[in-house]
């Protein structure tokens, strides 16, 4: 560096150190609005990425435990509104807890088992065929020439009469039909989601504890809605009324 580019330089740095002292309160004020400016953001960031952790947890170490959490978000505020409407009487309830614990360990019999039946099915269907074409090849020209006389009303009473009522099937002997009618509709609404959640897994070791948290779960689900009901229901009262009543006995 020659001696004039060196005057030059020390020439702006004097201006530079004037310019600072001459702005220095108004820097100071800058610079405190900013740093109030950056923790601000800093502080909504941070807010945000808690809302993000709470909404969207850490996934289970189990997949099962994942796949039955989904389910518990859909069919707990279905069992919730259904449970919470029967309040004519505890007995109600408890037939409704009843018929959906029920019907949940019918629908997920263990994996063996249903694929047993479905072996089973397979081979009863293909007898039923064989056995169908040979009695039709026989017997089919005599039902051809049978001729129905019953009226419309004697068939659809017969009909009736076969038919069972898929309520009764459904049915706990001994519990509160109010609370298995209920229970019967509530458990159409939620099948389908627990089956197909229930088909997603194939590991065994998965669906046993699907199998048993969900059980587990919609036992304490029941509990957690008994006591928001009862709670709710208890009837209000004061010290007078209670003073007056205790004065009465």
């Amino acid at each position: 560096m020659n001696q004039k580019e060196e005057q030059t330089l020390r020439e702006n740095i004097r201006h530079l150190i004037k310019y600072v002292k001459n702005k220095k309160q108004v820097d100071e004020k800058e610079l405190r609005e900013s740093i109030k400016t950056l923790a601000q953001l800093e502080l909504s960031q941070m807010l945000q990425e808690r809302e993000v952790a709470d909404v969207d947890p850490a996934p289970n170490k189990s997949t099962g435990i994942n796949v039955l959490e989904d389910l518990l978000k859909k069919i707990v505020p279905v069992l919730q509104t259904d449970y919470k409407s029967l309040t004519t009487n505890i007995e109600q309830r408890e037939s409704f807890r009843a018929h959906i614990i029920n019907a949940i360990v019918t629908t997920l019999t263990p994996v063996e088992v249903n694929n047993e039946a479905g072996e089973e099915a397979e081979l009863d269907s293909s007898l039923d065929e064989d056995i169908d074409v040979e009695i039709g090849d026989e017997a089919g020209g005599d039902m051809e020439k049978f001729i129905d006389i019953r009226s419309s009303a004697e068939k659809k009473a017969e009909k009736e009469a076969e038919e069972a009522d898929p309520r009764e099937d459904f049915g706990l002997e001994g519990e509160d039909k109010t609370g298995r009618n209920m229970a019967y509709n509530t458990f159409n609404k939620v099948e389908t989601s627990v089956i197909d959640a229930y088909e997603l897994l194939s590991n065994p070791a998965d669906q046993e504890l699907f199998y048993d948290y969900l059980i587990d779960n919609a036992k304490l689900y029941f509990d957690k809605f008994e006591g928001e009901l009862s709670s709710f229901m208890k009837e209000p009262t004061n010290q007078a009324y209670d003073m007056a009543k205790s004065e009465k006995a």
